[in-house]
């Protein structure tokens, strides 16, 4: 395992070191010590590392990540896994705004709670909130899968276009065109696996869950929806 001390060595030499690691290599595993919060701490990595920080960090840890799999042991700052493509972001603890924003594929986990904006614009990325979720996440998601095992705040899904979010407790409200929808079988079955990769498989049963999508109103302009524009 390389053990990198973020307090002494600094941001741009850790960052530098996992960018260098591209496609396949022997040093798989690290450990970041002494994040005091620090930001941008391993963005931008691509390779097939497993990286674990112990501490809290600032904003935009993990964003862009390619193939690596994160995680955080404490909480995280403002657009962690921001435009996250693959691998997994596992968060121990809470997270701040706009987590996974634009994330267009992987899977981010966050087993504290997460605060507003999560999954805004997300285009692909799977995300698993074990806590509540703050008001206006989802806005505008296209596509991909927020599973939310607490509840959600104000304008949950507004704008919607086809992501899919699923909700065990209470949703404050619901933004413009975002509806609640059936939960078939196949809904049953993602919902399923994405809590037993989220590792909540133990902590709540699929059939708990409210599906909540597009009423596809606000693809194109129709006078009769004009005030939800």
């Amino acid at each position: 395992m390389q053990t990198f001390d973020l307090s002494a060595n600094g941001l741009r030499a850790l960052n530098s070191s996992l960018h260098a690691l591209k496609g396949q290599t022997n040093m798989t595993e690290w450990e970041i010590i002494n994040p005091k919060g620090a930001h941008a701490i391993a963005a931008g990595v691509d390779a097939p590392v497993d990286i674990t920080v112990r501490g809290s960090t600032g904003y935009y840890c993990a964003g862009m990540n390619k193939q690596a799999t994160i995680r955080v042991k404490g909480s995280a700052g403002p657009g962690v896994a921001e435009n996250m493509m693959s691998g997994t972001v596992i968060i121990d603890g809470d997270a701040s705004q706009y987590a996974g924003a634009t994330g267009r594929g992987g899977l981010l986990v966050i087993k504290g709670n997460a605060s507003s904006r999560c999954g805004i614009s997300m285009k692909g990325i799977d995300i698993v909130v074990h806590g509540s979720i703050g008001h206006m996440s989802c806005f505008m998601a296209q596509s991909g899968n927020l599973v939310v095992l607490g509840d959600a705040g104000e304008a949950l899904g507004d704008s919607l276009y086809e992501a899919r979010l699923f909700v065990r407790g209470s949703v404050k409200s619901l933004g413009a065109d975002c509806i609640e929808k059936e939960m078939r079988p196949e809904h049953i079955a993602l919902l399923a696996d994405l809590l037993k990769r989220g590792e909540a498989d133990g902590k709540a049963s699929p059939h708990e869950f409210k599906r909540y999508g597009s009423a596809r109103k606000l693809y194109t302009f129709n006078v009769d929806n004009a005030a939800a524009y």
